[in-house]
């Protein structure tokens, strides 16, 4: 069922689209055409940030997943509220079809953004790749949980939905996608200020992509011990992810009648 869930997803997305699937690139490639001119080059943004285009793509493939899967997931249940009112399902599915779904588009950049590296001779064939696999662990746990929590809120409380909206644009600037980390780290004085703001989990997340795939970025200062504070973030999510599970389960129970 969680397969065709998913299938229903993408094929409702683009059904009668000339251009299908391709759409999926559509608004990070404009994303991306913004950025590098306006803030890359008018504002001056790219100094100082080598290969601006493969840096800025790289965090915005890891925040798209992120802010799909929790965006999608907050308004799964509203948005099959005819199967949560006439049949029995594990509701949970719902959440976790927009999860597959997000992962989908997400491989779809994936591959434009390899092709990119290959295409300007920087392709990721370094041992901080293996930074790629906690990065990406960090972003669907971290996603999963607040869309399970978010999602069951959201039955409740409609404006949840849109609140969620607004914290993802937040979470956006808050992360070091359009401008650097070593940026924030010479610019803010205060020592732990700079600790918190590193360890914030999406900017762990969106490190971990440029330092796996920014072959640009090797020879920049990188947060120390970024593995391991990567390591840690994952386990908090995992317990995140359970707890919000535990809320998810709780509030389940009358979705049907709020509906």
């Amino acid at each position: 069922m969680l397969s065709l869930l998913i299938k229903r997803d993408l094929k409702a997305r683009y059904k009668d689209s000339a251009l299908g699937f391709l759409w999926v690139l559509a608004r990070p490639l404009m994303q991306l055409a913004i950025y590098f001119v306006v803030l890359g080059h008018f504002l001056g943004a790219a100094r100082g940030i080598p290969d601006f285009a493969i840096y800025v793509f790289t965090g915005l493939t890891a925040m798209g997943l992120f802010q799909e899967i929790l965006v999608g997931g907050t308004g799964s249940i509203l948005a099959n509220a005819g199967l949560v009112k006439k049949v029995y399902v594990p509701r949970e599915v719902f959440p976790l079809a927009t999860t597959g779904a997000a992962l989908f588009n997400f491989g779809v950049q994936m591959v434009v953004l390899v092709v990119a590296t290959l295409v300007i001779g920087k392709p990721p064939l370094h041992a901080e790749l293996l930074y790629l696999l906690p990065a990406l662990a960090i972003l669907i746990v971290f996603g999963l949980a607040l869309a399970l929590l978010c999602g069951a809120i959201n039955v409740y409380l409609r404006d949840t939905q849109y609140l969620v909206d607004v914290v993802t644009m937040l979470l956006f600037w808050a992360s070091p996608v359009v401008y650097s980390w070593q940026m924030v780290s010479q610019l803010v004085n205060t020592g732990w200020i700079v600790e918190v703001y590193t360890n914030n989990p999406l900017t762990l997340a969106v490190l971990g992509f440029q330092r796996a795939l920014w072959v640009a970025g090797d020879a920049v200062e990188w947060p120390d011990g970024l593995m391991i504070r990567m390591l840690i973030a994952l386990i908090i999510g995992v317990i995140l992810l359970f707890l919000s599970h535990r809320v998810f389960l709780r509030l389940q129970g009358n979705f049907a009648q709020e509906l």
